[in-house]
């Protein structure tokens, strides 16, 4: 028998409505579970003048993808200037409509630039940031160093370097966490480690509320540093001082208060998450 005209409608409509997937938008996703630009700001805003005694103007965002962070500092302060830089072209183009073209008449003051973070050249800048573990792409540590030389050559007299570093027993653990977002779940998939050379090949996927999924929306392949690798390889660098920077507890000891602090001891937790701050 022929459907009718309504019955095929609603057919139709069931059909269009499994496409959360296919029409989501990759970098938005990321954006909305991945970053957390606000309290990124806050901290390297409010630690560089608490070592330096002065606010910083200049920020260099390295592998900056949308460039989210550097518009973030843009918009924190009048005078405020930020360099992007990343390999990507297709993000970069995603960062300049989405998030440059935002800040108006701010927007001059984000410049991007399409290149590879160990030959970028530019006039000296306040501050470097290296985050979301990305740094981690260089595998080999002659590499690393001549990145964290690059960076230092790259700053004013009293510049400093942030990055983020994560650790615990379960970072080179094969295993996925999901964590509910608003709208979908984001899947932070540890797909592979190879404990002879420390390589990691991690995942991230978005699941939808009606089936769908965007598996392997970003994928890394990265060396698993660990903190005092990362330390040694800055102070061979010659960065003056190289500290590590971690979060304290609430009132009932379960969420951390988002207040980091510089330590020489924390406790071995099996997942942590800090701050590495490396002045010129």
């Amino acid at each position: 028998m022929a459907k009718s005209k309504d019955e095929r409608k609603s057919a139709k409509q069931k059909k269009n409505a499994k496409n959360l997937a296919q029409n989501a938008d990759r970098h938005a996703l990321y954006q909305d579970s991945v970053q957390c630009v606000e309290a990124e700001i806050d901290f390297v805003d409010a630690t560089f003048e608490k070592i330096r005694g002065r606010k910083a103007v200049q920020l260099r965002e390295d592998f900056c993808g949308t460039a989210n962070t550097s518009c973030d500092w843009v918009e924190r302060r009048e005078g405020n200037c930020a360099i992007g830089v990343d390999l990507d072209q297709e993000v970069l183009a995603w960062g300049s409509k989405n998030n440059v073209a935002k800040l108006g008449d701010s927007a001059h003051q984000v410049v991007l630039h399409q290149q590879n973070v160990l030959d970028v050249r530019h006039d000296p800048v306040d501050a470097v940031l290296a985050m979301n573990f990305s740094y981690w792409i260089f595998k080999e540590r002659a590499t690393l160093r001549r990145y964290f030389r690059q960076v230092r050559d790259s700053m004013i007299d009293d510049g400093i370097l942030f990055l983020d570093c994560y650790g615990g027993y379960e970072a080179s653990r094969e295993m996925r966490e999901r964590s509910e977002i608003d709208g979908f779940t984001y899947v932070w998939d540890q797909a592979s480690f190879n404990p002879i050379n420390a390589n990691l090949r991690c995942h991230i996927h978005f699941h939808f509320p009606d089936g769908s999924k965007l598996n392997k929306a970003f994928t890394y392949d990265w060396r698993l540093w660990s903190l005092p690798e990362i330390k040694e390889l800055l102070e061979e660098a010659g960065y003056s001082k190289v500290s590590a920077w971690w979060q304290g507890w609430d009132e009932d000891e379960e969420d951390g208060d988002g207040e980091y602090e510089p330590v020489e001891d924390a406790d071995a937790d099996a997942a942590w998450v800090c701050y590495i701050v490396a002045e010129k």
